[in-house]
């Protein structure tokens, strides 16, 4: 009688364990580049945030201008102030992507950081380099583009659910499966004597 209801109770508490749930994370960085502030926007099964209007705040929360995702879902975003700026952009159905540069970072970005350390300032025609500003700004933009897709597979992987993470759910409720029949034995014995 006592095996019958372990076997019932089991087996309802089989059919009433939730299924696996299609679920996607929201995948979203921002990083410098050159004198302005570079984010991409998407969801970790590879669809990427389209025509998203993505909102920048600093840490009061007051708004400090928007931007716009492209058909890759990256945004281009030129700082005028070196504060904390926070990106937000809502996705619907309760995704919301935000990112966070520090005002270091952004100071970096807009060359305004380096109060100690004392600069040389490039002549107006050619850079440290020695390339023209507009070679330079040509080579930037050349190596953005192509930087893209290993940024979004960088970003896909650190936010991928691996093995481990699943076997480690599969044996956690396993475990807890076990205990329930130890307590249901204990009883059972219990009951017995």
């Amino acid at each position: 009688m006592i095996r019958t209801r372990v076997l019932i109770l089991t087996l309802a508490t089989a059919l009433m364990a939730p299924l696996p749930a299609l679920a996607h994370k929201v995948i979203s960085s921002v990083f410098p580049s050159g004198d302005a502030i570079e984010g991409e926007v998407g969801f970790s099964n590879g669809d990427m945030a389209v025509d998203l209007q993505i909102d920048v705040f600093n840490e009061a929360g007051e708004k400090l201008g928007e931007a716009r995702t492209d058909a890759d879902g990256f945004f281009i975003y030129t700082p005028t102030t070196p504060v904390t700026h926070i990106f937000r952009g809502d996705l619907g159905a309760g995704h919301v992507a935000e990112m966070t540069m520090p005002a270091d970072e952004v100071a970096d970005i807009m060359g305004v950081a380096a109060e100690a350390t004392p600069t040389v300032a490039p002549t107006a025609d050619t850079s440290a380099t020695g390339l023209s500003q507009d070679a330079e700004a040509e080579i930037a933009k050349m190596l953005r583009r192509e930087l893209r897709p290993l940024r979004q597979e960088i970003t896909a992987l650190k936010n991928e659910t691996n093995l481990q993470s699943i076997l480690g759910g599969i044996g956690y409720i396993v475990g807890l499966f076990g205990f329930g029949f130890y307590i249901a034995a204990r009883r059972q014995i219990g009951e017995q004597k």
